[in-house]
């Protein structure tokens, strides 16, 4: 009896630790892209998240935390871990980088700081609509990023999902959108907390970005997005770099050879 009762404790010790924050007993699995490296992979706060140890890590702890498609064009990924950075992510994509997102990726990065010893300032990379929660925590965060990396990311909700403008849009995925922000179609046009108006405590910050895109890109255009940041930021004294892919669209993301980028993080660092 006495065994059955410690059992049935324990069962429930883990279930109440997995609410709280992440399982008690750590996944190490071989994940399918970053094969050649250790991987965790893990529960926080009831959802998928995950960490990539590099091999050696950097002297200055440092680590870049990717807002979304975990694994899709991996290239600038794989080059930063092997430079010792650690690689983090925690899914919250059906939450448009609304404030209980942000509430969730503040205590996602005290864990990582405290769990593993991680830089104090980490660099953020927002692929498409990760471009949402990268702009909107580190608007509110500024001292704890190093640099931004955008790669066709949505800066304007309007415009992606929205389709307001001259993207393609998607209904469905636009009224989750809403949702999530406690919006309507008509509250949304002069809603404030999105990444073309929240950019100022990262230029007087003097975080630098760079963002990708393609000049044919119709579901979250250029000109909506990357282009409006880019003017707004560079005219608040801020820095950011621009890379055109001519020809391109939407996909694919990142470069065949991420140098570029990783040469914009790594100077960052100066």
């Amino acid at each position: 009896m006495i065994k059955k009762l410690f059992l049935l404790y324990f069962v429930i010790s883990q279930i109440q630790t997995s609410c709280n924050g992440t399982r008690s007993i750590s996944e190490e699995r071989e994940d399918s892209v970053f094969v050649e490296y250790r991987i965790r992979e893990f529960n926080f706060e009831g959802r998928d998240a995950k960490i990539v140890f590099p091999k050696k890590r950097h002297e200055k702890d440092l680590w870049v935390w990717r807002a979304r498609f975990w694994g899709h064009e991996p290239q600038f990924d794989k080059a930063l871990i092997e430079k010792g950075f650690h690689l983090v992510y925690v899914d919250v994509a059906d939450m448009f980088g609304n404030n209980e997102a942000v509430g969730i990726w503040n205590r996602f990065y005290e864990y990582c700081r405290s769990k593993y010893r991680l830089n104090e300032k980490v660099v953020l990379e927002g692929m498409s609509r990760g471009g949402l929660i990268v702009y909107n925590w580190g608007s509110k965060n500024p001292s704890k990023v190093l640099a931004i990396y955008g790669d066709a990311p949505v800066c304007d909700i309007k415009s992606w999902p929205g389709g307001l403008g001259k993207g393609k849009g998607h209904a469905e995925t636009w009224k989750r959108c809403l949702d999530a922000y406690g919006l309507d179609t008509v509250s949304v046009l002069d809603f404030k907390g999105i990444p073309v108006n929240n950019y100022e405590p990262l230029a007087k910050a003097g975080v630098p970005l760079i963002h990708v895109y393609g000049d044919t890109d119709k579901v979250v255009p250029f000109e909506e997005n990357s282009a409006i940041l880019a003017a707004r930021y560079r005219a608040a004294g801020g820095s950011m770099e621009l890379i055109r892919k001519e020809g391109v669209g939407h996909h694919p993301h990142s470069l065949q050879d991420p140098s570029p980028i990783v040469d914009f993080v790594l100077k960052a660092l100066d």
